[in-house]
Protein backbone atom coordinates (compact mmCIF):
# COMPACT_ATOMS: atom_id res chain seq x y z
CA UNK A 1 0.00 0.00 0.00
CA UNK A 2 2.81 2.36 0.84
CA UNK A 3 4.46 2.02 -2.58
CA UNK A 4 1.05 2.65 -4.57
CA UNK A 5 0.89 5.59 -2.36
CA UNK A 6 3.84 6.48 -3.60
CA UNK A 7 3.62 6.54 -7.10
CA UNK A 8 0.41 7.78 -6.75
CA UNK A 9 2.10 11.07 -5.48
CA UNK A 10 4.80 10.89 -7.78
CA UNK A 11 2.18 10.58 -10.53
CA UNK A 12 0.02 13.60 -9.36
CA UNK A 13 3.22 16.18 -8.69
CA UNK A 14 4.31 15.10 -12.74
CA UNK A 15 0.69 15.88 -13.65
CA UNK A 16 1.24 19.48 -11.68
CA UNK A 17 4.28 19.76 -13.49
CA UNK A 18 3.21 19.11 -16.58
CA UNK A 19 0.02 21.17 -16.37
CA UNK A 20 2.94 24.20 -15.03
CA UNK A 21 5.16 23.56 -18.12
CA UNK A 22 2.15 24.02 -20.60
CA UNK A 23 0.61 27.42 -19.12
CA UNK A 24 3.98 28.76 -19.25
CA UNK A 25 4.65 27.93 -22.79
CA UNK A 26 1.01 29.10 -23.94
CA UNK A 27 1.45 32.94 -22.13
CA UNK A 28 5.31 32.48 -23.30
CA UNK A 29 3.26 32.26 -26.69
CA UNK A 30 0.55 34.71 -26.22
CA UNK A 31 3.03 37.42 -25.44
CA UNK A 32 4.70 36.96 -28.09
CA UNK A 33 2.37 37.05 -30.68
CA UNK A 34 1.29 40.10 -28.73
CA UNK A 35 4.81 41.53 -28.83
CA UNK A 36 4.84 41.09 -32.67
CA UNK A 37 1.49 42.83 -33.43
CA UNK A 38 1.39 46.56 -34.35
CA UNK A 39 -1.54 47.64 -32.31
CA UNK A 40 -0.33 46.08 -29.28
CA UNK A 41 3.55 47.07 -29.69
CA UNK A 42 3.33 50.18 -27.82
CA UNK A 43 1.14 48.92 -24.52
CA UNK A 44 3.97 45.33 -24.45
CA UNK A 45 6.98 47.88 -24.68
CA UNK A 46 5.84 49.81 -21.92
CA UNK A 47 4.91 46.63 -19.39
CA UNK A 48 8.35 45.88 -20.47
CA UNK A 49 9.40 48.99 -19.57
CA UNK A 50 7.83 49.05 -16.15
CA UNK A 51 9.25 45.28 -15.56
CA UNK A 52 12.56 46.53 -16.13
CA UNK A 53 12.01 49.25 -13.58
CA UNK A 54 10.77 47.47 -11.19
CA UNK A 55 13.83 44.84 -11.35
CA UNK A 56 16.44 47.27 -11.86
CA UNK A 57 17.42 47.48 -8.37
CA UNK A 58 17.33 43.75 -7.81
CA UNK A 59 19.51 43.42 -11.24
CA UNK A 60 22.05 46.29 -9.92
CA UNK A 61 22.41 44.44 -6.45
CA UNK A 62 23.01 41.10 -8.39
CA UNK A 63 25.97 42.87 -9.87
CA UNK A 64 27.18 44.19 -7.01
CA UNK A 65 27.37 41.02 -5.38
CA UNK A 66 28.95 39.25 -8.36
CA UNK A 67 31.62 41.93 -8.55
CA UNK A 68 34.12 40.01 -5.67
CA UNK A 69 32.96 36.65 -7.56
CA UNK A 70 34.19 38.27 -10.73
CA UNK A 71 37.98 39.52 -9.52
CA UNK A 72 38.52 36.53 -7.88
CA UNK A 73 38.11 34.93 -10.84
CA UNK A 74 39.82 37.28 -12.41
CA UNK A 75 42.69 36.47 -9.95
CA UNK A 76 42.83 32.59 -9.79
CA UNK A 77 42.62 33.24 -13.63
CA UNK A 78 45.72 35.07 -13.40
CA UNK A 79 47.49 32.46 -11.03
CA UNK A 80 47.03 29.55 -12.82
CA UNK A 81 47.63 31.50 -16.85
CA UNK A 82 50.82 29.88 -18.48
CA UNK A 83 53.94 31.43 -17.54
CA UNK A 84 54.13 32.60 -21.47
CA UNK A 85 51.03 34.58 -20.93
CA UNK A 86 52.43 35.99 -17.68
CA UNK A 87 55.40 37.01 -19.03
CA UNK A 88 54.00 38.89 -22.45
CA UNK A 89 52.26 40.66 -19.80
CA UNK A 90 54.62 41.98 -17.93
CA UNK A 91 56.05 43.08 -21.29
CA UNK A 92 53.35 44.66 -21.94
CA UNK A 93 53.21 46.27 -19.05
CA UNK A 94 56.70 47.68 -19.06
CA UNK A 95 56.37 48.89 -22.68
CA UNK A 96 53.32 50.87 -21.37
CA UNK A 97 55.37 52.56 -18.56
CA UNK A 98 58.37 53.49 -20.98
CA UNK A 99 55.80 55.09 -23.61
CA UNK A 100 53.84 56.93 -21.09
CA UNK A 101 57.45 58.24 -19.91
CA UNK A 102 58.41 59.67 -23.88
CA UNK A 103 55.16 61.07 -23.86
CA UNK A 104 55.89 63.13 -20.31
CA UNK A 105 59.56 63.96 -21.41
CA UNK A 106 57.93 65.42 -25.04
CA UNK A 107 55.12 67.29 -23.24
CA UNK A 108 57.41 68.84 -21.34
CA UNK A 109 59.53 69.59 -23.73
CA UNK A 110 57.25 71.21 -25.80
CA UNK A 111 56.30 73.29 -23.07
CA UNK A 112 60.00 74.32 -22.90
CA UNK A 113 60.34 75.21 -26.48
CA UNK A 114 56.95 77.07 -26.19
CA UNK A 115 58.26 79.27 -23.34
CA UNK A 116 61.46 79.82 -25.12
CA UNK A 117 59.45 81.02 -28.22
CA UNK A 118 57.66 83.74 -26.30
CA UNK A 119 60.35 85.08 -24.88
CA UNK A 120 62.21 85.48 -28.13
CA UNK A 121 58.91 87.30 -29.79
CA UNK A 122 58.34 89.35 -26.53
CA UNK A 123 62.04 90.28 -26.59
CA UNK A 124 62.53 90.37 -30.49
CA UNK A 125 65.48 88.11 -30.63
CA UNK A 126 67.89 87.50 -33.51
CA UNK A 127 68.88 83.82 -32.07
CA UNK A 128 69.99 80.75 -32.84
CA UNK A 129 68.43 77.51 -30.44
CA UNK A 130 70.54 75.09 -28.93
CA UNK A 131 70.68 71.93 -26.33
CA UNK A 132 72.62 72.05 -23.35
CA UNK A 133 75.29 69.23 -23.67
CA UNK A 134 76.70 68.94 -20.46
CA UNK A 135 77.24 70.84 -17.39
CA UNK A 136 80.58 72.48 -15.92
CA UNK A 137 83.04 70.07 -15.18
CA UNK A 138 85.41 72.19 -12.98
CA UNK A 139 84.30 73.43 -9.60
CA UNK A 140 86.55 76.47 -9.92
CA UNK A 141 83.66 77.33 -12.74
CA UNK A 142 80.38 78.08 -13.41
CA UNK A 143 79.80 76.93 -17.26
CA UNK A 144 77.51 74.45 -19.50
CA UNK A 145 78.18 73.01 -23.20
CA UNK A 146 75.72 73.52 -26.33
CA UNK A 147 75.59 71.94 -29.54
CA UNK A 148 76.08 74.80 -31.89
CA UNK A 149 79.05 76.55 -32.58
CA UNK A 150 81.05 78.29 -35.39
CA UNK A 151 79.24 76.33 -38.06
CA UNK A 152 76.22 77.67 -36.95
CA UNK A 153 77.09 81.61 -36.42
CA UNK A 154 78.18 81.41 -32.80
CA UNK A 155 80.71 83.38 -31.67
CA UNK A 156 82.37 84.74 -27.98
CA UNK A 157 80.78 86.89 -26.12
CA UNK A 158 77.18 86.75 -27.67
CA UNK A 159 74.67 86.30 -24.43
CA UNK A 160 72.72 83.15 -24.06
CA UNK A 161 68.96 82.98 -22.36
CA UNK A 162 66.40 80.33 -21.31
CA UNK A 163 63.01 80.84 -20.84
CA UNK A 164 63.14 82.43 -17.78
CA UNK A 165 66.18 85.26 -18.46
CA UNK A 166 69.79 85.57 -19.08
CA UNK A 167 72.08 82.01 -18.67
CA UNK A 168 75.34 83.81 -19.21
CA UNK A 169 77.99 84.55 -22.33
CA UNK A 170 79.69 82.52 -24.83
CA UNK A 171 83.03 82.24 -23.63
CA UNK A 172 84.51 79.40 -25.48
CA UNK A 173 83.70 77.76 -29.38
CA UNK A 174 84.40 75.31 -31.79
CA UNK A 175 83.09 74.39 -34.47
CA UNK A 176 79.86 72.17 -33.35
CA UNK A 177 80.01 72.94 -29.72
CA UNK A 178 80.32 76.40 -27.65
CA UNK A 179 81.40 76.86 -23.76
CA UNK A 180 79.12 79.34 -22.28
CA UNK A 181 80.21 80.94 -18.77
CA UNK A 182 77.21 81.38 -15.92
CA UNK A 183 76.42 84.63 -14.63
CA UNK A 184 77.00 83.23 -11.55
CA UNK A 185 80.72 82.56 -12.29
CA UNK A 186 83.04 85.32 -10.78
CA UNK A 187 84.39 86.59 -14.34
CA UNK A 188 81.21 87.54 -15.34
CA UNK A 189 79.70 90.80 -15.40
CA UNK A 190 76.28 92.20 -16.96
CA UNK A 191 75.16 96.12 -16.77
CA UNK A 192 72.30 95.66 -14.87
CA UNK A 193 69.02 98.44 -13.37
CA UNK A 194 65.93 96.97 -11.13
CA UNK A 195 63.05 97.50 -12.87
CA UNK A 196 61.18 99.06 -9.89
CA UNK A 197 63.64 101.67 -8.93
CA UNK A 198 65.67 101.84 -12.15
CA UNK A 199 69.12 102.04 -9.87
CA UNK A 200 71.32 100.63 -11.98
CA UNK A 201 75.10 98.43 -10.99
CA UNK A 202 76.58 95.58 -12.49
CA UNK A 203 75.68 92.04 -11.96
CA UNK A 204 78.22 90.09 -11.17
CA UNK A 205 79.38 86.56 -10.13
CA UNK A 206 80.95 84.94 -6.51
CA UNK A 207 83.32 82.62 -5.68
CA UNK A 208 80.35 80.94 -3.56
CA UNK A 209 77.94 80.52 -6.62
CA UNK A 210 75.41 83.33 -5.94
CA UNK A 211 74.74 86.63 -7.99
CA UNK A 212 75.44 90.12 -6.56
CA UNK A 213 74.57 93.57 -8.14
CA UNK A 214 77.48 95.88 -7.32
CA UNK A 215 77.85 99.25 -7.85
CA UNK A 216 74.74 100.67 -6.44
CA UNK A 217 75.14 103.87 -4.26
CA UNK A 218 73.70 103.92 -0.92
CA UNK A 219 71.09 106.40 -1.98
CA UNK A 220 69.42 104.46 -4.05
CA UNK A 221 66.06 102.66 -3.51
CA UNK A 222 66.89 98.90 -3.63
CA UNK A 223 64.38 96.30 -1.73
CA UNK A 224 64.19 92.60 -1.15
CA UNK A 225 61.81 91.10 -3.76
CA UNK A 226 63.25 93.78 -6.72
CA UNK A 227 63.49 92.34 -9.92
CA UNK A 228 67.18 93.15 -11.67
CA UNK A 229 67.18 92.55 -15.54
CA UNK A 230 69.72 93.84 -18.04
CA UNK A 231 69.98 97.27 -18.73
CA UNK A 232 71.02 96.90 -22.60
CA UNK A 233 74.22 99.24 -21.21
CA UNK A 234 77.71 98.41 -23.79
CA UNK A 235 75.97 97.13 -26.32
CA UNK A 236 76.57 93.34 -25.42
CA UNK A 237 73.24 92.17 -23.65
CA UNK A 238 69.77 92.49 -24.88
CA UNK A 239 67.82 94.90 -22.81
CA UNK A 240 65.01 93.97 -20.45
CA UNK A 241 66.18 90.21 -19.87
CA UNK A 242 66.06 89.02 -16.29
CA UNK A 243 68.48 88.62 -14.01
CA UNK A 244 67.69 88.24 -10.68
CA UNK A 245 65.46 88.62 -7.53
CA UNK A 246 66.90 90.69 -4.98
CA UNK A 247 67.31 88.49 -1.66
CA UNK A 248 69.05 90.61 0.74
CA UNK A 249 70.30 94.41 0.80
CA UNK A 250 72.92 95.97 3.28
CA UNK A 251 73.46 99.69 3.91
CA UNK A 252 76.54 99.79 6.04
CA UNK A 253 77.12 103.09 7.55
CA UNK A 254 79.12 105.30 6.34
CA UNK A 255 79.58 102.71 3.05
CA UNK A 256 79.57 104.40 -0.17
CA UNK A 257 77.67 101.13 -2.16
CA UNK A 258 75.28 98.63 -0.96
CA UNK A 259 75.63 95.10 -0.61
CA UNK A 260 73.07 93.55 -2.68
CA UNK A 261 72.64 89.50 -2.74
CA UNK A 262 70.29 87.90 -5.98
CA UNK A 263 69.00 84.90 -6.70
CA UNK A 264 69.16 84.08 -10.49
CA UNK A 265 66.30 83.36 -12.09
CA UNK A 266 66.94 81.55 -15.12
CA UNK A 267 69.55 79.20 -12.95
CA UNK A 268 66.51 78.49 -10.07
CA UNK A 269 65.48 75.39 -12.02
CA UNK A 270 67.43 72.90 -14.67
CA UNK A 271 67.47 73.53 -18.27
CA UNK A 272 67.86 71.74 -21.11
CA UNK A 273 67.12 74.27 -24.07
CA UNK A 274 68.86 78.08 -24.58
CA UNK A 275 68.83 81.03 -27.62
CA UNK A 276 71.82 82.30 -28.22
CA UNK A 277 71.63 85.77 -29.03
CA UNK A 278 73.44 86.25 -32.67
CA UNK A 279 72.66 90.22 -32.91
CA UNK A 280 70.99 93.47 -31.48
CA UNK A 281 68.40 95.44 -32.67
CA UNK A 282 68.76 99.32 -31.99
CA UNK A 283 65.56 98.80 -29.64
CA UNK A 284 67.65 96.36 -27.37
CA UNK A 285 70.43 99.06 -26.75
CA UNK A 286 70.01 101.06 -23.54
CA UNK A 287 67.89 104.60 -24.44
CA UNK A 288 69.73 107.59 -24.53
CA UNK A 289 68.07 108.78 -20.95
CA UNK A 290 69.18 105.45 -19.37
CA UNK A 291 72.54 105.90 -20.39
CA UNK A 292 72.64 109.76 -19.08
CA UNK A 293 70.64 108.14 -16.06
CA UNK A 294 73.70 106.10 -15.43
CA UNK A 295 76.76 108.43 -16.19
CA UNK A 296 74.87 110.70 -13.70
CA UNK A 297 74.94 107.97 -11.32
CA UNK A 298 78.78 107.25 -11.35
CA UNK A 299 79.17 111.00 -11.13
CA UNK A 300 77.60 111.14 -8.19
CA UNK A 301 79.28 107.86 -6.75
CA UNK A 302 82.53 109.33 -7.83
CA UNK A 303 81.89 112.75 -6.03
CA UNK A 304 80.52 110.82 -2.98
CA UNK A 305 83.50 108.83 -2.82
CA UNK A 306 85.93 112.18 -3.19
CA UNK A 307 83.99 113.81 -0.27
CA UNK A 308 84.14 111.13 1.62
CA UNK A 309 87.79 110.69 1.18
CA UNK A 310 88.23 114.35 2.14
CA UNK A 311 86.03 114.57 5.53
CA UNK A 312 88.44 111.21 6.44
CA UNK A 313 91.58 113.61 5.79
CA UNK A 314 89.89 116.71 7.59
CA UNK A 315 88.82 113.83 10.30
CA UNK A 316 92.97 113.10 10.27
CA UNK A 317 93.96 116.76 10.23
CA UNK A 318 92.23 118.10 13.07
CA UNK A 319 92.73 115.08 15.01
CA UNK A 320 96.71 115.88 14.23
CA UNK A 321 96.31 119.20 15.26
CA UNK A 322 94.48 118.54 18.48
CA UNK A 323 97.43 116.07 19.50
CA UNK A 324 99.62 119.03 18.89
CA UNK A 325 97.93 121.20 21.14
CA UNK A 326 97.90 118.76 23.83
CA UNK A 327 101.36 117.97 23.59
CA UNK A 328 101.81 122.35 24.12
CA UNK A 329 100.13 122.38 26.77
CA UNK A 330 101.36 119.89 28.80
CA UNK A 331 104.55 120.83 28.55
Amino acid sequence: MALNSSLSGLGKNDDGRLRTFIVLVVVSIVLFTLSCRPETKPAFDAAKGISQTITAPVRYVGTLASLPFQGLANMMGNITAPESTLSELRDQNEQLIAENALLKEQALAAERLEALLELKNTHELTSVGARVISGSVDSATSSITIDKGSLDGIEVGMPVTDSLGLVGQVAEVTPTTSIVRLITDERSGVSAIVQESRAQGQAEGAADGSLRLALVSSDQKVEVGDLVVTSGLGGVFPKGLPLGVVTSVNRGNGDLYQTIIMRPVALSSPFDEVLVVTELSDGQHASAEEAEAAERQDIDASQNASKSTDEDVDEGEDSGTGDAASGGESS
